[in-house]
């Protein structure tokens, strides 16, 4: 194991985050497509543990069943009662039992922590030797917060919490983050001899700072490079701006690594969303999920995708896609809608009001205009008519249509699935099509028209139909 990769780190979830005024548990709000306990996994798994135990309380069913399925290898500690910081660490060696090297205990409510500032305090722990080192940083205003105490050569000598501290410490800048990096062994000792004689009647962690200066340890600090990262959530509006803040951090990355993002303002990303060089995001756009939008591909205006794979050179306009696949130099758009399932290939389109749900369309083939596609599965080169629905659904169950390559069908078509429409078959405009169309056949699938001559006139008399029916008439019969 390396000097700075911790022995274990301590993931702190158990209170209730009763300033969220919800039904769900703090720590699984989201922002950016994670967690807010998500998001610190992550930066905890930067560090590579050998073990990472999360302690658990208010609403653990949920919250241990949120843990199983983004890391599963997360081991849980219950805290039956929320009496502290010190005690929730205490509950978590328990369940590590005697652990030799550093522990790493981080916040589950600090999403903007990043894992290159645990690895720096990591760093700071092992290259000074600390029995004990608190991740501080400088704030523009510390109220509430745990203030750093340090003497006159700037050695740390304690935290005071806020509502314990004097006028004087609360002048204090530099505050407590919550995390901290500690060597197990004294850790244990020093949990054991934790008070409660405080304004909460809790075992505080901080306390332990001074417990082990008190036996001769060396106590340090290092210090977050941005304050903003150490910051909890504790009600809406602050998780509102750490989702502000994580997104301009994504948009960043994704502007320095070759993406245009025209407008940073009204554009937003989860963390998991990956872009090829060159792609371009136009404003009012929405990546989440595991969308990838390709090299050179082009995204919006007003466009939400969700789990989207687009390919290089594609171009979306004004569309919703979830769960789709996009083939390179497709177009997509204006006012699309791609469902799950869909997948589109090599320079086909997608056009404007058109909606598709588990349809695979080929190479070069167009769906151009106010069209639903679900359910199907069309070859290369065919083109779609105008208000064309494929009718797959019986009232109890889903059936597919195929349609082949180089076909061309009509507008106002029906697709009744299950149907067939083979290779080069054309279909009739005003269609419905129940029966397979064999290859290169033209498919006609509607009423003979007839005219009943003087309808109007006898059966709408005096209307305006009427009255222009008759003067045409007149006319007619006049050029005759």
């Amino acid at each position: 194991m390396s000097a700075i990769r911790p022995a274990a780190v301590v993931v702190l979830a158990a209170g209730e985050g009763t300033r969220m005024r919800s039904a769900t548990p703090k720590v699984l709000h989201t922002l950016c497509g994670r967690s807010l306990v998500g998001h610190v996994l992550a930066a905890s798994r930067e560090l590579e543990p050998e073990h990472l135990v999360a302690v658990v309380g208010h609403a653990r069913e949920q919250v241990t069943a949120h843990l199983g399925e983004i890391d599963p290898a997360v081991r849980t500690a219950v805290q039956e009662e929320q009496n502290g910081t010190g005690h929730a660490v205490r509950i978590a060696l328990g369940e590590l039992g005697a652990v030799d090297g550093t522990v790493v205990v981080v916040c589950g409510d600090t999403p903007l922590l990043r894992g290159e500032t645990l690895r720096a305090l990591a760093g700071t722990h092992a290259a000074d030797g600390n029995a004990v080192t608190v991740l501080t940083a400088e704030v523009p205003d510390a109220t509430g917060y745990g203030r750093i105490v340090r003497d006159e050569r700037g050695a740390v000598t304690g935290i005071v919490e806020h509502k314990d501290a004097s006028e004087a410490e609360r002048a204090i800048r530099e505050i407590n983050s919550g995390v901290f990096a500690f060597d197990g062994r004294l850790l244990a000792d020093a949990l054991g001899r934790l008070r409660t004689d405080n304004s909460q009647g809790e075992e505080y962690l901080t306390d332990v700072l001074g417990i082990l200066r008190a036996d001769g340890h060396r106590v340090g600090a290092s210090v977050a490079a941005d304050h903003r990262e150490i910051a909890g959530i504790n009600n809406r509006v602050q998780l509102s701006e750490a989702r502000r803040i994580l997104n301009e951090r994504l948009l960043e990355q994704a502007m320095l690594s070759g993406v245009t993002v025209v407008d940073p303002a009204s554009t937003y990303l989860d963390v998991t969303v990956t872009f090829g060089q060159d792609a371009l995001v136009h404003p009012n756009t929405q990546l989440t999920g595991s969308t990838h939008v390709g090299e050179g591909a082009e995204v919006g205006p007003n466009s939400r995708l969700n789990d989207t794979e687009v390919g290089p050179g594609a171009r979306l306009d004004n569309t919703v896609a979830d769960g789709a696949i996009v083939g390179p130099q497709a177009s997509v758009g204006p006012f699309a809608y791609l469902r799950p399932g869909t997948r589109l290939g090599l320079r086909s389109k997608i056009g404007t009001y058109v909606e598709t749900k588990k349809a695979e369309i080929g190479e070069g083939t167009k769906v151009p205009h106010l069209t639903y596609v679900g359910d199907a599965t069309i070859g290369d080169h065919t083109n779609i008519g105008a208000a064309s629905v494929f009718v797959n659904y019986d009232g109890q169950e889903k059936h597919h249509t195929t349609i082949g390559s180089h076909c061309r069908t009509g507008a106002d078509n029906m697709f009744v699935a299950p149907v067939t429409v083979g290779d080069g078959a054309y279909t009739a405009a005003g269609s419905v099509v129940t029966q397979p169309v064999p290859p290169g056949a033209l498919g006609v699938a509607r009423a003979q028209q007839r005219n009943i001559a003087g309808w109007v006139v006898r059966k709408r008399p005096g209307s305006a139909a009427a009255k222009a029916a008759e003067e045409a008439s007149r006319g007619a019969g006049d050029e005759g």
